[in-house]
């Protein structure tokens, strides 16, 4: 890939060019991360505080008794007055994935995983949490974990 930058005086507005033979995943993902890159913060509340949390400071996000919830690196589980897919579009640029239906996880804070008795994974995130990917998703994360987990910049 080449990346070329032209600046210059003349120009009102950032404007970004892609040019490709193909559409392709990697393509799409760019695109999804470059229209989300002004957003960097989710409101949370904890008691009768609205809190705001940086996506680097999550491990995961799950939905439980329908509500969804954050759960933190400091090992706090915070609301959000969010819905999960909403987080999850949110998110995504900030090296989130789907771990099943009712979670999604950040695969920069990843430090083991290990295989459930069921064919599941369990997730070991630096911070002590741990979740659990279900069958459904464990090639999707690998995959990433193999494009770019370790790779992209904090």
């Amino acid at each position: 890939m080449n990346v070329k930058i032209d600046l210059n005086d003349k120009h009102e507005e950032t404007t970004v060019i892609i040019q490709a033979r193909e559409w392709s995943p990697e393509l799409e993902a760019l695109v999804r991360q470059l229209n989300n890159a002004k957003k960097g913060r989710i409101v949370g509340v904890t008691e009768d505080q609205s809190i705001l949390l940086d996506p680097h400071d999550i491990d995961f996000v799950y939905a439980e008794k329908r509500k969804v919830f954050a759960a933190t690196t400091t090992k706090q589980n915070i609301e959000l007055k969010m819905k999960l897919y909403e987080v999850e579009e949110l998110l995504e640029s900030h090296h989130f994935t789907r771990f099943s239906k009712s979670v999604i996880g950040n695969i920069q804070h990843i430090q083991r995983f290990e295989l459930a008795f069921n064919g599941n994974l369990c997730i070991h995130f630096e911070s002590g949490n741990k979740e659990y990917v279900s069958r459904t998703y464990v090639a999707t994360l690998k995959e990433k974990l193999v494009i770019g987990g370790d790779s992209n910049a904090k």
